[in-house]
């Protein structure tokens, strides 16, 4: 069985290639031949068994035509997510805008438009080769206002109270301590933050060992929590107005869906769903515990 670190690595090895997809490519590239949450065909990760094409409601054609042709090709080329996370988080102008897991930086190029030169986003990623991809796509876009960070989601490279926004698109589900990453969107949060992100969510029926035969781990789909204990962990975490909202489906039992959240204003008290949290962490950490250690062996064989 595989240990946390092996996981991790395994993701990190999968993002990797789909970088140098991109910026070796020979010719041009579709996005589903990107070895990454939207594989190639005959994979079995966020596009779904039999590797379903972005026509299918996967990558870059989730995004306007006219926001794509304003960005440098590789970057939507390098676009592998599940949703759309701009259009949950309705972005203003001069926000600070955060995400988690930027890969080739279509979400922070695009959020840097729309919180204007007064704002500011930041990428948050491991994996060297991605960050490499982003910076370089940053430059072909003549974006200022951007930062791409080295680190995991779990372990934010960012002070407290500094972002207002928190995006990400299809990652939260390959953490190996989801638990963490909420805690640290917690965190660098300012009050009254917001947070949209778009990723794949089991059934509330579907339990952990089942969500491993409908996909890998670093496919999106075994590492991903169920409805019910998404809306428990950012409960835990301190969040408030949790909305998890199923779309399109993915594998059977398992969909895309947009995450909406807020940390409450500094003067509010706690809410409800904060008081009640304690309450279904226990039964969220037992599931997210059964999730992470028993997909690794199948993570093991991609």
């Amino acid at each position: 069985m595989m240990n946390d670190n092996d996981l991790r690595e395994q993701v990190r090895e999968r993002y990797a290639a789909s970088a140098l997809a991109v910026t070796s490519r020979p010719a041009p590239l579709n996005v589903v031949e990107a070895d990454g949450c939207c594989g190639p065909s005959g994979s079995s990760g966020c596009c779904g068994a039999g590797g379903v094409g972005v026509g299918e409601g996967f990558g870059a054609q989730l995004y306007d035509t006219e926001e794509r042709d304003a960005l440098p090709t590789e970057a939507v080329l390098a676009s592998l997510g599940c949703g759309n996370p701009l259009a949950v988080a309705e972005l203003r102008d001069g926000e600070t805008v955060l995400d988690l897991g930027s890969g080739g930086g279509i979400d922070v190029l695009l959020s840097a438009k729309r919180v204007g030169a007064a704002g500011k986003a930041y990428g948050l990623d491991m994996t060297e080769e991605m960050l490499a991809l982003a910076l370089d796509n940053a430059t072909k876009a003549g974006a200022t206002n951007v930062e791409f960070l080295k680190g995991t989601i779990e372990q934010v490279p960012l002070p407290a109270g500094t972002v207002d926004v928190v995006i990400s698109n299809c990652v939260v589900n390959l953490s190996i301590d989801k638990l963490a990453v909420f805690a640290e969107i917690k965190r660098v949060l300012r009050p009254g933050g917001r947070v949209g992100i778009t990723d794949v969510v089991a059934g509330d029926h579907i339990a952990p060992s089942e969500r491993a035969g409908r996909g890998s781990y670093v496919g999106c789909v075994a590492g991903a929590l169920s409805v019910s204990e998404y809306r428990a962990g950012l409960a835990q975490a301190g969040l408030v107005d949790i909305v998890v909202e199923p779309t399109h489906q993915v594998a059977d039992g398992m969909h895309s869906a947009i995450i909406r959240a807020t940390k409450p204003p500094a003067s509010g008290g706690s809410s409800v769903t904060e008081r009640t949290s304690g309450i279904r962490s226990s039964a969220y950490a037992d599931a997210a515990r059964d999730s992470n250690n028993g997909e690794g062996d199948r993570a093991a064989r991609r």
